[in-house]
């Protein structure tokens, strides 16, 4: 999914805005803000809409207006470079006899996917007297490193929760800035080794590789026999869908010469609508009936394009989805793997006080397994 909106703000950086503006206000109205951040009513509804279901703000008629309890800032300049903070509050059971710290949080998406692995982190935070100081980054692969500084520079940080870009230009810096990080690190949906000799660093990660074959197993479940995989070229999760695609494939004997592996350009980008003519022209050719597609908009607009083609699903073409965001409200509704995000923002955090309580103690990886969510697009395959 594209981080600009139609060549304009970035939309972690215009939902900053938003919430400066409540801070600033309490209540405002989505017309007096059109012109103000310029981009147009249904984006700004669309923004209110997330900030939302994320418990930052309450709609109301034409606008959004703060929570009672929402007492969340942002801090630093709106719109800069480094994307907004969010300062999310201890609850008010804490007191000078519980932990008043701050954990730092720099995910690459406040827009898909990373909202759920906020709010579970935000829970367990509150649950231990703790706060949250997060930061939006981006996919573009830049150097995070500066953004990791200004995090640890928060009043109160004692560690950091970070899903840094690994495949970018900025990995090795952002990588070698965490070797020597002064506070605990624990990553998200991601796994590195750090330093001289290469140590593991601790994390928490969905099982990506065992959702897709969870996926692949369902559709050969029904009688599928011809299974193809689709997934998003720029996302750090493919690699591992592809992986246990390949991994069921071989488990059930599905080894077919001209078997539809894809990678897509992004959805909102030149090229997709062509690559998705081709993966539907492919399935056609070589007798494919199941496709797994990471994302859920690139399954979805997949989809779309089999309505129009007259390519009915389940009947003529199953579809599974990775990652469950929307999957279950598009009709027909989608058969998805879901990663359980809040799992993995609860336990990273607890993974995260447990290395503080004990810094001593050996390194903690632990992998989170998904779930498979059977709906209304997967079927026996025709005849």
């Amino acid at each position: 999914m594209s981080v600009t909106d139609s060549g304009r703000v970035l939309p972690v950086t215009r939902r900053a805005q938003l919430l400066e503006a409540l801070h600033r206000q309490g209540t405002v109205r989505i017309s007096d803000l059109v012109d103000t951040l310029g981009v147009s009513a249904i984006t700004l509804r669309r923004d209110i809409g997330q900030l939302a279901a994320e418990g930052l703000v309450r709609r109301v008629h034409g606008g959004a207006t703060l929570l009672p309890d929402d007492t969340a800032s942002s801090t630093g300049p709106a719109g800069s470079p480094d994307g907004p903070t969010y300062d999310a509050p201890a609850p008010a059971a804490a007191t000078a006899t519980t932990a008043t710290g701050a954990l730092g949080m720099l995910v690459p998406s406040l827009d898909y996917y990373w909202p759920g692995v906020v709010r579970g982190a935000e829970e367990e935070a509150r649950a231990r007297g703790l706060r949250i100081v997060l930061r939006g980054s981006s996919y573009a692969g830049d150097d995070e490193s500066p953004q990791l500084e200004r995090l640890t520079a928060q009043p109160g940080v004692e560690g950091l929760l970070v899903a840094p870009n690994l495949d970018g230009p900025g990995a090795a810096a952002t990588l070698e800035w965490l070797a020597r990080c002064p506070v605990p690190v624990v990553l998200l949906e991601r796994s590195a080794t750090l330093g001289e000799h290469r140590e593991a660093c601790e994390s928490v990660v969905t099982d990506h590789r065992l959702g897709a074959a969870m996926a692949v197993r369902h559709l050969a479940s029904l009688g599928h026999r011809r299974i193809g995989v689709v997934a998003t070229a720029a996302s750090p999760t493919s690699r591992h869908v592809l992986a246990g695609w390949r991994d069921a494939r071989e488990e059930l004997d599905l080894l077919e010469d001209d078997a539809l592996e894809v990678r897509l350009p992004p959805s909102d980008g030149a090229g997709w609508d062509t690559a998705v003519e081709e993966v539907l022209d492919r399935a056609r050719a070589t007798g494919v009936t199941g496709l797994l597609v990471h994302s859920d908009p690139d399954a979805i607009g997949l989809v779309q394009r089999c309505e129009a083609r007259g390519i009915s699903v389940p009947t003529d073409l199953s579809v599974v989805a990775y990652d469950d965001e929307v999957a279950g409200l598009f009709r027909p509704a989608l058969t998805a793997v879901r990663p359980p995000r809040r799992s993995v923002g609860r336990a990273a955090v607890g993974l995260l006080a447990a290395r503080m309580a004990d810094p001593g103690r050996p390194v903690h990886r632990v992998l989170v397994s998904p779930a498979l969510e059977v709906r209304e697009s997967s079927a026996p395959p025709p005849g």
